[in-house]
């Protein structure tokens, strides 16, 4: 219940955002946009990882509806293809890369792929010209995910044997890691993803041709890839994004 409190107060914040009377905008601006991500997931029980990297993509509809004093607000709505999920580094006691056990030239690796469908529900505040010319923008709201698939890549199979005399002598540590595999390995519980994003732009309108935007945003996800009873490996599992996006609109 609490979960579906914050996510209708984090709908509704863009909106209450640009609930100001100030002089009446009414103009639409869509367009496509695309960029590169840096994701991990914030694992309770700690899992050491290295960033994963993928794409997302996806169309943007934007309204200005104002203008209140100097800041231009609008609401902006996109609809993602995401790649999102985390590359694990599996380390020994002494926190070094394990080697394969057939090829001590590579290193154990596990890399879980999940990609989403995402919509990001923006205020976006801009200071700068309107046309003809360069302002700067903040963007922040919601966005609410849907996984599409997943997959994952690993070169080994965790077992007493794999990591005996490898640094992992304790036979409950073994156990715990092995558990973690299986629980890392299966689809996400949960399907529907959500949280919060913040971000960063400059964006350049050349008339006739349209709006070159330049954004850098972070996205922290509330809710978590896996359960959190008391009998699950974690208790929190949910994402964290660097994104480095950039977008074309066209006013219509």
């Amino acid at each position: 219940m609490k979960k579906t409190y914050a996510l209708l107060l984090l709908c509704l914040a863009p909106m209450w955002a640009l609930a100001q009377v100030g002089e009446h905008r009414n103009q639409f601006a869509v367009g496509f946009q695309g960029g590169y991500s840096l994701n991990s997931v914030d694992f309770v029980t700690k899992v050491n990882q290295k960033m994963y990297k993928g794409l997302t993509g996806g169309l943007t509809a934007r309204y200005t509806c104002e203008k209140y004093f100097k800041t231009i607000c609008s609401i902006q709505m996109e609809f993602n293809y995401s790649q999102l999920g985390w590359e694990e580094e599996i380390l020994d006691a002494k926190d070094q890369p394990v080697p394969t056990k057939d090829n001590t030239e590579e290193y154990e690796r596990f890399k879980h792929s999940i990609n989403y469908f995402q919509v990001p529900i923006l205020a976006h505040l801009a200071w700068g010209k309107e046309k003809q010319g360069l302002n700067f923008f903040f963007n922040a709201g919601p966005v609410l995910g849907f996984c599409i698939d997943d997959s994952y890549d690993t070169n080994f199979t965790p077992n007493t044997a794999n990591y005996s005399g490898r640094g992992y002598t304790n036979e409950a540590n073994i156990d715990l890691l092995t558990e973690m595999y299986v629980e890392k390995e299966k689809k996400p519980s949960n399907s529907f993803d959500f949280g919060i994003a913040a971000g960063l732009g400059v964006e350049l309108h050349v008339k006739p041709i349209g709006r070159f935007q330049v954004e850098a945003r972070y996205y922290y996800g509330l809710g978590n890839i896996y359960g959190d009873s008391k009998r699950d490996p974690f208790g929190r599992s949910a994402h964290q994004t660097i994104i480095l996006r950039g977008a074309y609109l066209i006013d219509i």
